[in-house]
């Protein structure tokens, strides 16, 4: 018989002890005064290398459902 498991060993989307962990690092980063360096490092090196993101970035676009709510808001707060 399966047992119900214990409210903080939700797996999945209620993992909750994970997205703890996880705010915790972001927060972590984003107070390092690393984010800048860490921008610089992923920028593209070259024109092809950029082309070659711009690419995988329209790939990946074009298996998502749609943009969230928020990101469409934001666009059109800064179209206006």
């Amino acid at each position: 018989m399966a047992t119900t498991p214990n409210k903080d060993e939700v797996q999945g989307e209620g993992d909750y002890e994970a997205g703890r962990r996880y705010d915790k690092a972001s927060r972590e980063f984003a107070e390092s005064g690393k984010v800048e360096p860490a921008a610089r490092d992923a920028a593209p090196g070259d024109a092809r290398e950029a082309e070659d993101m711009e690419r995988a970035e329209e790939e990946g676009k074009s298996h998502a459902k749609g943009e969230g709510p928020l990101v469409s808001d934001k666009r059109k707060a800064g179209d206006a």
